[in-house]
């Protein structure tokens, strides 16, 4: 396999001064985004069918085993406080449980009947979304879980940084992320890894731009859990309707803290309650909810 396999040119390596290491090793990271780069039209294939499963109550199903499941994780933990994603709509499936986060557990990305068992206990089915990583394409566990995924009707995006491998085969989306041999040969948090963040970020951060948790760059479906995104939330109720920070701050307290109902009080709404009404006509998108406010309909 590719990421198992040593490049000739790196011989001698750990002779290497630190400056020629260094080079080499950030040369990696870049072709770790390249990589990702070169997959665009695969991740534009999954948007669509994604974003539809999702706007109508999926959950987002990850799926892993290692390091691939750690950046599972972290991409996934991250919508929530970004986006407001719903935590009951995320689902991490982790070969050897959580336990498995921060330590190793032997043997068990080897059981494949653990990865089928875990989508069935998690009641994975057709309006989910799975992706499941793993940078060989032949974890047990990982492909196991993702066969039964699209078994039960699931979206199913398998990646991989090897051609030719199970996960790709079992995926209805598979993509291959072409990340080659690594510069300490088979240690795919290296540039594998990074290639499958990048991805996860990616993929993730469009999915919920498409569902309509982002206004002009702005993340305005925050969850404001701390000052700086309290100040966060005041500074973009006021960029996008020009109120200053007082007027945003006392709009966002009557809203209980939620951008998109501030704004369109801001915009002339009457309250938060037809605030909420008029963006839940909208599947809770604020373009469409500002301009038939703007339009003179009613909430």
């Amino acid at each position: 396999m590719g990421t198992e396999t040593r490049s000739p040119r790196l011989t001698g390596l750990d002779l290497w001064p630190d400056r020629d290491l260094l080079d080499t090793l950030v040369e990696g990271q870049m072709a770790a985004v390249a990589a990702v780069r070169a997959i665009i039209p695969d991740l534009e294939r999954i948007a669509g069918p994604a974003a539809a499963r999702l706007q109508a109550g999926g959950r987002l199903v990850y799926i892993g085993a290692g390091t691939s499941a750690r950046l599972a994780v972290q991409d996934g933990v991250e919508l929530t406080p970004t986006f407001d994603w719903p935590p009951e709509r995320l689902v991490f499936l982790i070969a050897g449980g959580t336990a498995a986060l921060t330590r190793a557990v032997e043997g068990a990305e080897d059981d494949a009947a653990a990865g089928a068992a875990a989508v069935a206990a998690a009641g994975v089915g057709a309006s989910d979304v799975a992706i499941a990583l793993a940078a060989s394409g032949r974890t047990p566990y990982t492909v196991a879980a993702l066969d039964e995924a699209r078994r039960r009707g699931a979206l199913t995006v398998g990646v991989a940084n090897n051609p030719d491998t199970p996960l790709l085969v079992a995926a209805e989306h598979p993509v291959r992320l072409e990340t080659g041999p690594e510069a300490i040969a088979g240690s795919t948090r290296m540039k594998a890894g990074t290639a499958q963040r990048v991805l996860l970020t990616v993929l993730s951060s469009l999915l919920m731009v498409r569902l309509g948790r982002v206004h002009d760059g702005y993340m305005v479906d925050l969850r404001a859990t701390s000052r700086k995104l309290e100040r966060r939330a005041v500074a973009m109720v006021s960029a996008i309707t020009g109120a200053d920070a007082e007027a945003a701050a006392a709009a966002l307290d009557r809203c209980g803290g939620r951008v998109k109902p501030a704004i369109l009080l801001l915009s002339g709404e009457a309250d938060p309650e037809a605030a909420v009404r008029r963006l839940d006509r909208h599947a809770g998108r604020l373009r469409p909810a500002l301009a038939s406010l703007k339009d003179g309909e009613g909430p």
